[in-house]
């Protein structure tokens, strides 16, 4: 019997399978319309992103506008009309940047890999942009989501403004900064997990681990830093991004791992460009433990694409990743959004150029060709792929959204003809809407199809739901990847994910979780069904996905993540318990760390490995005991300090011998034994002696020191660069640590010598990262002793459009500001400090000053005075000679503001007898 095909209900006669009296009429015409433009685009238009044609043709004809009354794109039409698309090319060239200026658009970002460009440009214009040679798609601008579950209902939908953002961080910033001692606060998982036993018990505590995270943002990490609950944090240069889930990440990997040092970059700035940050943060940061909580909607579930091969890259160079499970539900707990299976012909003809609509029903005797939403699937991405190789798919399929009447709401049909993903993707325009999948042309392939809100239902009108488990997918079930569910830690998450839920499972805390565990009943289920190598070639797999369960629901500083529910939570707790393993067991591979954390992960929710929580949750005194912890020393060496044995200065001079004097402060969790430094230069004619000194043994924490004696010789010029090595040798796993420090031969001179940018002022670009770069050229210095960059003007406003301030811009917290030495080397000024605030005018960057710029608010504007900059100290930039073209970059990274770059100026000083 034919139950309903798009919405419609069929007679209550018996028709043959394939019938079509159950098709909507006005259903028809619609999706009819929607194809004859499919089918009349240009060879140019091919290569676009159907969504953006159609958004187009929508604005231009009259006659489609009629036809499509309630149709939606989903296209996020911006100022001027623009739209951020990623063009992905054969290679980006020069001349392709160009086209896209010509096309008066703005660059925002180029991967890393030459191969995607993402900009913002004209609707107009990219069908022109399209019929360059070099381009082999335009497509709508990759989109995301994190892992993390708002414990209020609506919370993910309101996205707050930038200025709303910064008004609330600039408002924790003066409340870190008015408060003398705040309580930090500590994740409940570090007793769920019970790595504060575990510390205490193997006295490890991520001592020489480093890391990171990728996430959306840091918006609010210097207030976590004043307020003690986050320390030093290396920021991939210019990833900072925007939000704070970043932010609530590190807070709970410092709280299991507070030794450990921390990392971070975006994953918001497309898939190329996440794909980039993954292989960055290990290969340029050295983050021994990656974790992320990010899902891209075009990640195909049956290859590993551009994300999931940098995961298996840095796994494969020694990195632990972790990555979120999801939160899309699972078939046990009746949660689940996705549905997966051979594709099954309906029999239904829709419309002239539709092609037939899969049918969703097993049962022969039925069709079914919509599968329905719950009314809480409202503003859902619901996403298609079907089993054809990455970029060569041969089979067209669509995908449409109607309503109960019949109405088409939202669709998306792309071209397949060979060059193309398997991917479509749409997202509805209000809940209880239905989803269909017609099959425009091509063969019957394996089909997933997946909403990323609510969840598939049974109706009041005798549809019913179809669902499968599954959902996992993307770089979350690579091999590489370790993949975390979530359960509470403590209290349950307040809301019910639809009415009539039953109530949502409570953790253990005060106790360590158990048994009795339960799953929160949003995460995500495996296992995951590939069918490709991430060549395209043909390689079926079935991967056990997730690998295990971790805590969700815990306390942070930061606002919105407090709790912090979602396994966006969950991964962060597995991988601090990763680095406590790691620092315990120097060395260990990222295949025996998975080992670890599954053979000794407690058993819940099914007995034996199951595709909901893995191997089980993850307890950390447990697997450290079965790797057999022990506490390693890391002493390091810090700053010597020196005095002239001929008149006691604290500088070196020519024909002189000086006395050094080196800390060396172990920093580690066990005692450092057989401790031993030395100490060398390849400054000519400079001799260290003795080469080496015993330190003996430095309990934790303690620092010891030793002297050695420094001589230069008498045709030393003033000015030469004296670099010294430090190799510390001693019983441990992380022995040796080198640290390298830096001497001039001379006195700093008093004469300080300037030199300005003199051209015209240079347009800031709105979320360009084209940016705006000056060139100070600086000559006649050589070795400087001390630097200092200011940004000039002659009248200091916070009027917008000032002419008198040295930079102009409307909102000073959109901007990062690098300056960049002749020899390519780079120091970070300002990275998105500042809110609201107008205009940096008399500002003046030097290590001497009090305050890091990264301490100002919007209430500080324009910004006048003397910061040490954001990121490391402009003194690393002294190791080369000054002489040379120096540049001073300032780049908008976010949409809205603009502003000038038009007096900078660099001040040096030299050295003296």
């Amino acid at each position: 019997m034919l139950v309903a095909l798009l919405g419609a209900t069929a007679p209550a006669a018996a028709d043959p399978p394939g019938a079509n009296e159950g098709v909507s009429d006005r259903t028809a015409a619609q999706i009819a319309a929607l194809q004859r433009i499919k089918t009349s685009t240009s060879g140019a238009e091919a290569k676009v992103d159907a969504s953006l044609v159609v958004e187009r043709r929508l604005r231009s004809d009259r006659r489609a506008r009629s036809t499509l009354p309630a149709v939606t794109t989903g296209v996020k039409v911006l100022d001027q009309d623009t739209v951020l698309v990623d063009v992905r090319a054969h290679e980006v060239t020069d001349g392709l940047l160009a086209a896209i200026t010509r096309a008066k658009g703005a660059v925002r970002s180029v991967s890393a890999e030459g191969v995607t460009v993402r900009a913002q440009v004209p609707l107009s214009a990219l069908t022109t942009l399209a019929a360059q040679s070099d381009v082999k798609r335009v497509e709508a601008a990759s989109d995301a989501q994190t892992q993390h579950v708002p414990a209020q209902n609506g919370t993910a939908e309101r996205a707050p403004s930038k200025e709303d953002t910064d008004r609330e961080v600039e408002a924790r910033t003066r409340q870190a900064r008015d408060v003398v001692a705040q309580a930090v606060r500590t994740a409940e998982s570090d007793r769920a997990h019970a790595a504060d036993t575990a510390r205490q018990q193997f006295r490890v505590t991520g001592t020489g681990v480093k890391l990171c995270a990728l996430s959306d943002g840091v918006d609010s990490l210097a207030v976590s830093q004043a307020s003690g609950e986050l320390p030093a944090v290396d920021v991939l240069a210019g990833q900072e991004g925007e939000g704070d889930e970043g932010t609530a990440m590190l807070e709970i990997l410092h709280d299991l791992a507070p030794n450990a040092e921390l990392g971070f970059a975006t994953a918001f700035n497309g898939d190329a460009s996440f794909a980039d940050n993954i292989r960055a943060l290990r290969f340029s940061l050295g983050c021994d433990v990656i974790v992320d909580d990010v899902l891209y909607y075009n990640e195909s579930p049956f290859q590993d694409g551009p994300i999931a091969r940098s995961v298996d890259a840095v796994a494969a160079d020694g990195a632990v990743y972790f990555s979120s499970a999801g939160n899309q539900g699972n078939v046990v707990d009746g949660t689940a959004a996705h549905w997966e299976g051979q594709w099954s012909d309906s029999g239904a003809a829709l419309g002239k150029f539709a092609g037939t609509a899969h049918d969703f029903d097993p049962d022969p005797a039925r069709v079914q060709a919509v599968n329905p939403l719950t009314a809480s699937a409202s503003a859902a991405p619901v996403t298609l792929f079907w089993a054809d190789p990455l970029g060569r798919s041969t089979n067209d399929y669509d995908l449409y959204a109607t309503d109960s009447a019949g109405n088409v709401v939202a669709f998306s049909q792309g071209v397949q003809n060979g060059t193309q993903d398997p991917y479509e993707r749409l997202t509805t325009t209000a809940g209880g809407q239905r989803i269909s999948i017609v099959k425009f042309r091509g063969e019957g392939r394996y089909l997933d199809l997946t909403t990323y809100r609510g969840r598939f239902t049974d109706t009041a009108d005798g549809l019913g739901k179809f669902v499968t488990p599954g959902v996992t997918r993307g770089h979350s079930a690579a091999n590489g990847a370790i993949s975390v569910a979530a359960a509470p830690a403590a209290t349950a998450f307040p809301r019910s994910l639809e009415p009539g839920d039953p109530a949502n499972p409570v953790g253990p805390y005060p106790g360590t979780f158990s048994a009795a565990t339960e799953l929160e009943r949003f995460s995500s289920d495996g296992p995951r069904r590939t069918f490709f190598a991430p060549d395209g070639s043909p390689r079926e797999e079935v991967r056990q996905k997730p690998d295990i369960t971790a805590a969700d629901g815990v306390q942070t500083s930061v606002p919105g993540f407090n709790p912090f529910y979602g396994t966006s939570a969950a991964a962060p707790n597995a991988a601090a318990i990763a680095g406590l393993i790691l620092s315990g067991n120097p060395g260990l591979s990222p295949a025996e760390v998975r080992e670890a954390l599954t053979s000794t992960a407690v058993d819940v929710v099914a007995p034996g490995v199951d595709n909901r929580s893995g191997a089980g949750v993850v307890l950390a005194d447990r697997v450290l005991s079965h790797t057999g912890a022990s506490p390693q020393p890391l002493p390091k060496a810090g700053a010597p300090t020196l005095r002239n044995d001929s008149d006691g200065s604290p500088y070196l001079k020519p024909g002189t011998t000086a006395t050094l004097t080196v800390p060396v402060t172990n920093t580690g969790d066990g005692a450092s034994t057989s401790t031993s430094l030395v100490l060398s230069t390849p400054a000519p004619g400079v001799t260290i002696a003795p080469r080496a000194k015993s330190y003996g043994t430095i309990d934790v924490g303690q620092t010891a020191v030793n002297t050695f004696k420094i001589a230069v010789p008498a045709a030393a010029a003033l000015g030469l660069p004296v670099r010294i090595d430090a190799r510390l040798t001693f019983a441990g796993s992380l022995s040796p640590t080198s640290t390298r420090f830096s001497l001039v031969v001379g006195r700093p001179s008093t004469e300080v010598t300037s030199f300005a940018y003199a051209g015209a002022p240079v347009p800031i670009p709105d979320n360009s990262s084209l940016g705006a770069t000056v060139t100070i050229p600086v000559s006649g210095v050589g070795q400087a002793s001390s630097l200092a960059l200011s940004i000039d003007g002659t009248r200091c406003s916070s009027t917008a459009g000032s002419t008198t301030v040295g930079l102009a811009h409307s909102y000073v917290g959109d901007l990062v500001g690098k300056l960049t030495s002749p020899s390519g080397a780079s120091v970070v000024l300002f990275q998105r400090n500042g809110g609201s605030g107008k205009n940096m005018c008399q500002t003046v960057f030097t290590d001497s000053a009090s305050a890091s710029f990264s301490s100002v608010t919007g209430a500080n504007a324009p910004f006048t005075g003397s910061f040490r900059p954001t990121g490391a100290p402009l003194s690393t930039l002294l190791s080369e000679p000054v002489d040379g073209d120096w540049t001073f970059s300032a780049v908008d990274v976010a949409t809205g503001d603009a502003g000038f770059v038009r007096s900078v100026s660099l001040h040096t000083t030299g050295y003296a007898a």
